[in-house]
């Protein structure tokens, strides 16, 4: 290459070189101006986000901060309610109007409340308000248990005043009863019979003794049926039993006269022999007879019975004591009733229980004693009789026991005999029976028994 030529590339090589460096420049120039265009706009745009998220909290804080208030506010509000019941009973008129103010002043909390967040008036620093709506909240609900323990004291107070007054009452009804009882224990209660002579005998006498003893017999029923609940025994299964499971009773109550009828039964077994369940006792002439039974009548007429057994341990009415509680109270009924055998085996060992239950016994059991020798003690003697199940209603022999069954209706059965009958002579002294709903074949006989009644 010739010099000349030479210096003509050269020249040409630096203006390319310079042009390729300018538009260099101006890619960079133009490149670092879009990125500060994108700095500046994420940056904005970070901006805004942020002043959002901050709207947001702001926001939430000022609900919370509300919320807090109005459950402060209504914990208030049931706290002075609370007070103002307490305040009704026993009338406090000073704290009836405290409740009230504070009940007012509440309202209007909650009113204004309701116009800040209508406004969107918040609070400058939630967090305070908030710790101080959790504090308001927690006093009034302190509050309202405070006065809810005041309120339950004075009710324990009132039951507590009612309990002794009611045990009070029941005192009272139990000395009644025991008054009452002890009037028909003693002799003044048969004060018709005082004086009474054997040539002066009546049937009239006789039904005297007769209501007593089926008095005392009810009330020893009474006795069995409470036990035998305080047990747990089934009540209805009992009397199904008795009745032999197909007697219908009127009223649930009812089922008392199937244990009635099964004492009875018991009581008054062999009640038509002179004996009477005691087929060892030696007895005098026939023709001294009368005069033996109404010896024993005026004997214990007019003791009790256990003032009796304590002082002839040995005489044939303590025997005939000893039989019929052993017969009557199975030893299963007895261990349920009491959880022993204790006073069947002091029975059998020639003492008696000195138990209420036992001393309930022994007085039955005295008038139906009294009742039998009144009976022997009568010429001729009187006779017991009972009606056989299904047996035909009649006014003459029967006495219908259950109200609900009218006895004007024909074809009306006994179901079973509650309590014997008797005839003394040509006297015949009703037996009373009970009529079930259930209809059995007709009979019309009457069975006079000699041995068991």
């Amino acid at each position: 290459m010739t010099p000349s030529k030479s210096k003509w590339a050269q020249a040409f090589a630096k203006v390319l070189h310079i042009r390729s460096a300018s538009k260099i420049v101006q890619i960079d120039r133009l490149k670092n101006a879009k990125v500060d265009a994108n700095l500046n706009y994420e940056g904005n745009t970070l901006s805004e986000s942020f002043n959002k998220d901050d709207e947001e909290l702001q926001e939430k804080m000022a609900t919370e901060t509300l919320l807090a208030k109005v459950f402060a506010s209504l914990s208030s509000v049931k706290a002075s309610y609370v007070q103002l019941q307490y305040a009704q009973s026993p009338y406090d008129p000073d704290e009836i109007q405290a409740a009230d103010r504070l009940l007012v002043s509440e309202l209007k909390t909650l009113s204004e409340l309701k116009r800040c967040y209508s406004n969107k008036q918040f609070d400058s620093s939630p967090e305070r308000e908030i710790l101080e709506a959790e504090s308001k909240e927690l006093l009034s609900v302190t509050k309202t248990y405070e006065f809810m323990e005041k309120k339950l004291e004075l009710q324990l107070r009132l039951k507590d005043s009612e309990i002794i007054f009611l045990r009070e009452k029941l005192e009272e009804c139990n000395r009644q009863n025991r008054s009452i009882e002890k009037k028909l224990n003693q002799s003044g209660s048969l004060s018709v019979l005082d004086n009474l002579h054997i040539s002066g005998l009546s049937p009239s006498h006789f039904t005297t003794i007769l209501r007593h003893t089926v008095s005392s017999i009810r009330r020893f029923v009474n006795l069995i049926v409470n036990e035998m609940r305080s047990a747990g025994w089934d009540i209805n299964a009992s009397a199904n039993v008795i009745t032999e499971h197909n007697v219908v009773c009127w009223n649930e109550d009812h089922k008392c006269f199937a244990i009635e009828s099964f004492v009875c039964r018991e009581m008054f077994d062999s009640f038509n022999s002179p004996n009477f369940s005691l087929p060892n006792e030696s007895l005098p002439d026939k023709s001294k007879l009368q005069t033996m039974f109404f010896g024993r009548f005026n004997e214990l007429k007019s003791l009790k019975a256990r003032e009796f057994l304590a002082f002839k341990p040995r005489s044939p009415f303590a025997k005939f004591c000893r039989v019929k509680y052993l017969k009557l109270i199975h030893p299963k009924m007895e261990s349920s009733f009491f959880g022993d055998l204790n006073q069947r085996n002091i029975l059998n060992s020639g003492e008696f229980p000195d138990t209420n239950f036992f001393t309930s016994f022994a007085e039955m059991a005295k008038r139906v004693w009294l009742l039998h020798c009144l009976a022997f003690s009568f010429e001729p003697q009187a006779f017991i009789f009972q009606v056989e199940k299904g047996c035909r209603f009649s006014e003459v022999y029967m006495e219908c026991v259950n109200d609900e069954m009218s006895v004007e209706e024909s074809e009306q059965q006994a179901a079973f005999t509650v309590v014997p009958g008797f005839r003394i002579g040509k006297t015949v002294i009703q037996c009373q029976v009970y009529l079930s709903q259930q209809q059995t074949k007709v009979k019309s006989s009457l069975q006079e028994s000699k041995g068991r009644n």
